[in-house]
């Protein structure tokens, strides 16, 4: 162990004598960790915003077969016959649940200057009470009857045109904007949300709805709803707590997770051709030393564990350099991308502790391939030959 801490020192201690070759085998893994932590933050930010707008206390029914909210279509005799469904919670004013359209409208977005596609979202006062973490940040709730809406945060940030007091045309409609909600991060901070009359009214929607939400009587208690769905032939609805309905939907973005592991692998291999090329060298240009102390009687492992070492400082060294810079450049940054409704879904960039240790595992897989085989030959050095190498 003495002597494996002794060339250890050593070798870290002439790192500046190899600054460039170092600091290229510093900055490649900080390159790829850096990669992989962005794409990372990226898929967990998106999961979290879709996670955090559910709960298994809302029933979510939609059309049998419709994959989201813009594919459903109910009725009206659909929800009342919901409403008289047991296992749905009642309060003063009848069964507690929201019956809601969906509807796509454009916006640009202030980033590109090009038009995307945001939710607007028909409901009534029952429907954002069951937003428990809704609020009104600033301005005040629509009027029901009228051409008003409220608009989420997430909207506010990414897209023009929403300041209070704005109208806004979509289509032939001109809406005015009178508030600004937030619901603590989620989803529904993607939406414009107006009257469900009045969008009924305005897009020729009938007495039709696209879902239906309803509080239940115990959390997680589908199976009295489930069982009049299976009874009643009118009722051709799927039906699932809205935990699990928004959990499915952000499954959309495992791909980005996935994209992420995969370039960062390939842009790995070349980090590690760089870092094997570097180590080599480092190897070449102390054959004397390494001579020397075999010499004094060091033995093959201690030039070996050596080697190692320092190949797993720079990694490290990386590592931490690209981790600090991922937090730095995306940790908390906003963006928007396609949704599950062909919609865009405002999120923010989420750098967690698990992402930085999965970040660190990277680095120093790189730091252990790129340093075994040159310190395999380190080791493996007879001394003879390592003298004639310098001459």
């Amino acid at each position: 162990m003495s002597q494996i801490a002794t060339v250890t020192v050593m070798n870290i201690r002439s790192l500046p004598q190899r600054l460039w070759m170092s600091l290229a085998m510093v900055l490649a893994s900080a390159v790829v960790v850096a990669i992989l932590l962005a794409f990372l933050a990226m898929a967990k930010g998106f999961e979290a915003t879709l996670s955090g707008a559910g709960s298994d206390t809302i029933a979510v029914l939609t059309r049998e077969g419709a994959a989201a909210e813009i594919n459903s279509v109910v009725t009206r005799e659909q929800v009342n016959l919901v409403a008289d469904s047991p296992g749905i919670a009642q309060d003063a004013q009848g069964a507690d649940i929201s019956a809601e359209l969906y509807v796509i409208v454009d916006g640009t977005k202030k980033s590109s200057g090009t038009d995307a596609n945001i939710p607007l979202r028909g409901l009534d006062a029952r429907g954002m009470a069951m937003r428990s973490n809704m609020e009104l940040v600033e301005g005040r709730m629509f009027t029901p009857g009228t051409n008003e809406m409220i608009v989420g945060a997430g909207v506010l940030r990414e897209f023009d045109g929403f300041a209070i007091g704005q109208e806004v045309r979509f289509g032939k409609n001109v809406w005015t904007v009178v508030g600004v909600f937030s619901t603590g991060g989620d989803i529904f901070e993607s939406e414009l949300w107006a009257g469900a009359r009045m969008i009924q009214s305005h897009y020729n929607r009938g007495s039709s709805y696209q879902v239906i939400r309803a509080r239940l009587e115990q959390p997680g208690g589908l199976a009295p709803l489930q069982e009049t769905i299976d009874q009643e032939p009118r009722l051709n609805l799927e039906l699932k707590t809205e935990a699990d309905y928004f959990s499915e939907q952000g499954k959309q973005l495992q791909y980005m997770a996935i994209f992420g592991r995969v370039i960062s692998s390939i842009m790995a291999l070349g980090a590690l051709a760089g870092a094997l090329n570097t180590m080599y060298t480092s190897v070449a240009s102390r054959a004397k030393e390494i001579a020397t102390l075999r010499a004094l009687g060091f033995g093959n492992f201690s030039a070996f564990c050596g080697t190692i070492a320092e190949a797993l400082v720079l990694a490290a060294a990386g590592g931490l350099l690209g981790s600090l810079a991922a937090f730095a450049f995306f940790d908390g940054l906003n963006t928007s991308t396609l949704g599950g409704s062909f919609t865009q879904v405002v999120f923010s960039f989420e750098m967690s502790p698990d992402l930085f240790v999965q970040g660190a595992v990277l680095a120093l897989f790189i730091g252990f391939i790129s340093g075994f085989f040159p310190a395999w030959r380190a080791a493996r050095m007879p001394v003879i030959v390592a003298f004639r190498n310098e001459a």
